[in-house]
């Protein structure tokens, strides 16, 4: 007779919907534990990889400025050599330092005589300038390493300063 009501459009017994709801929830709470579990995992996964992607970059970057100290041990050995032939191996070693800095993408700029700008130069002082245009580098102190985008490092300059009258 239930099968009768059923089908006649009359509603379930009580007892039905609430197992059926009861069944829905523990499926839906089953599917949110996987789902967390999922997630956990993901993070911990990231976090290794992350860890093993910067470890791997800093053995490239180290790797690169072997030659660079291998070069500065030999300068130091032949220290008791003619002082020309010293100055010539320690310019060779600061450019071949140079070189690896280009390589890893932060190439030297010299600025001399270019114009001030607050965004890749850092201002260390001002002296009178009569033949150059006021807000023109005169002198940098440190040099700037980085390309267009990204700074390693901005130039420490001297900057013309204006006329006063």
């Amino acid at each position: 007779m239930a099968d009768q009501e059923t089908e006649t459009g009359t509603a379930p017994p009580a007892g039905a919907d609430l197992e059926e709801a009861r069944e829905k929830a523990a499926e839906m709470e089953d599917r949110w534990r996987r789902t967390a579990a999922e997630l956990d995992n993901f993070r911990k996964r990231v976090a290794r990889e992350t860890g093993r992607q910067r470890e791997a970059e800093r053995a490239v970057v180290a790797a690169s400025w072997l030659p660079v100290v291998d070069n500065l041990e030999l300068a130091l050995e032949h220290a008791d050599a003619e002082r020309d032939a010293i100055a010539e191996g320690v310019q060779a070693v600061r450019d071949q330092a140079l070189a690896v800095l280009a390589g890893l993408g932060y190439p030297r700029f010299d600025d001399s005589g270019k114009p001030f700008d607050p965004s890749l130069h850092e201002a260390v002082g001002t002296v009178p300038a009569p033949e150059t245009p006021a807000g023109t580098i005169v002198h940098v102190v440190r040099p700037r390493y980085g390309d267009g985008t990204r700074v390693l490092r901005p130039a420490a300059v001297v900057v013309a300063a204006e006329e006063k009258s």
